[in-house]
């Protein structure tokens, strides 16, 4: 009998290579056809729902945009902190989801699947107490990061508004009202439906048990996200230092937000990665290893400006969709800590050195920082690239 974690069965069925003919055609001896299709059936919900759920506070950026420069610099400025304080931390802390539900599920405990959701909400519920609290407080702190005071007092009063999800006078009060129309219904559906009955069998004190657990998983995955995520967003921050920190933040901040929608394809594919992998994992199978910117601004300066990015801006989007695969794999492995460690290593002792260089001593300012940026990327890549290959497969297992 084949060993439970070392498979010598393929991935998938082996009746794949009894299909006849065509089991021999250049498409089947070049990709892994069902898999691909299993890839597409997650992914194509993931690219959608990302995609939907990151234009609900673009929207409002937009809208706030065009009532001037200021405006656009303030509601950047503040979706940027929201993102480096907030979203993407918990983002982070979700992806310990990712592997012990993906595997979980794999391993056919489905019971775990519903305890492991209730103990992330609890971990996600204590740690949005901390982050409401500094939101408060977010015109303080850009004081201390010697951010414009103009600036900085209307990003503030667009944070103290945003954080107990009441919303903000005008565009950005649709932002807290599309989200909790977005998690209302969300979460009936996870406890009403029959399709979950296997999977959540109601609130359960037993969720506690496991905080620790998911603990352990789900910080080195919000470092993981973070150490990424905030490498963009101190590209705006380093931006309101520049000479006319109104241009030079509204512009860095539409390049961030550019690259951001571009990422929703790519993070539809790595959550995709990370269910397919994750769930052979847990099944003890290791063998299938193998004219936009004028919604921003209306300013001739900034279009100008955005235009001679645009090539900087290409060569950071591909490198950022091969790393998002790659991240993928490794949230499904349960790798976060050592990609924590990459991404600290290349963002922040790479990518961020070369951006102020470039940014500040060369005076290539919006250009220098994006730079910087891509060289972050470049080596946050490979590294990803290197490990996947070079990884001892055969000696994972189905453990977290």
């Amino acid at each position: 009998m084949a060993d439970p974690i070392i498979s010598s069965s393929p991935l998938l069925d082996d009746n794949v290579n009894d299909r006849g003919s065509i089991s021999f055609s250049w498409v089947q001896k070049l990709i892994d056809v069902e898999e691909s299709k299993a890839q597409i059936v997650y992914s194509l919900p993931m690219i959608f729902t990302n995609l939907f759920f990151y234009c609900i506070p673009l929207t409002s950026v937009m809208f706030a945009s065009h009532l001037g420069q200021l405006e656009l610099a303030a509601a950047t400025l503040a979706n940027s902190w929201t993102t480096v304080t907030g979203f993407a931390f918990m983002v982070g802390l979700s992806g310990a989801l990712e592997t012990l539900c993906g595997q979980g599920f794999g391993a056919k405990s489905y019971r775990m699947l519903g305890i492991h959701l209730q103990s992330s909400c609890i971990v996600s519920l204590v740690f949005t107490i901390f982050i409401s609290v500094l939101w408060f407080f977010t015109e303080s702190v850009f004081g201390l990061i010697r951010q414009d005071p103009n600036i900085s007092k209307q990003a503030a009063i667009y944070m103290k508004y945003q954080a107990p999800g009441l919303g903000f006078i005008g565009a950005p009060i649709a932002t807290s009202i599309s989200l909790w129309i977005a998690f209302l219904p969300l979460g009936t559906y996870v406890i009403c439906s029959d399709k979950f009955k296997d999977t959540w069998t109601g609130f359960s004190l037993e969720s506690i048990r496991y905080v620790v657990t998911n603990l352990t998983l789900s910080l080195p995955s919000a470092a993981m996200v973070c150490l990424e995520y905030w490498a963009f967003e101190i590209l705006v921050v380093l931006a309101g230092l520049m000479p006319n920190p109104e241009i030079a933040t509204s512009l860095v901040a539409i390049c961030v937000n550019t690259e951001a929608i571009s990422y929703m394809l790519t993070y539809g594919l790595s959550a995709a990665a990370s269910t397919r992998v994750s769930n052979e994992l847990g099944a003890g199978n290791v063998k299938g290893h193998d004219g936009w910117v004028g919604l921003f601004s209306n300013s001739p300066l900034i279009k100008d400006e955005f235009a001679s990015l645009r090539f900087f801006l290409a060569a950071s989007i591909t490198l950022d969709s091969i790393q998002g695969v790659l991240s993928g794999v490794a949230r499904g492995c349960g790798w976060q800590r050592v990609v924590t460690v990459v991404n600290l290593g290349t963002f922040y002792f790479i990518g961020m050195p070369i951006a102020a260089f470039c940014g500040f001593k060369l005076k290539l300012y919006a250009k220098g920082l994006w730079i910087g940026l891509i060289c972050g990327l470049f080596s946050q890549s490979s590294s990803l690239l290197l490990m996947t290959i070079f990884r001892k497969w055969t000696k994972l297992n189905s453990s977290v």
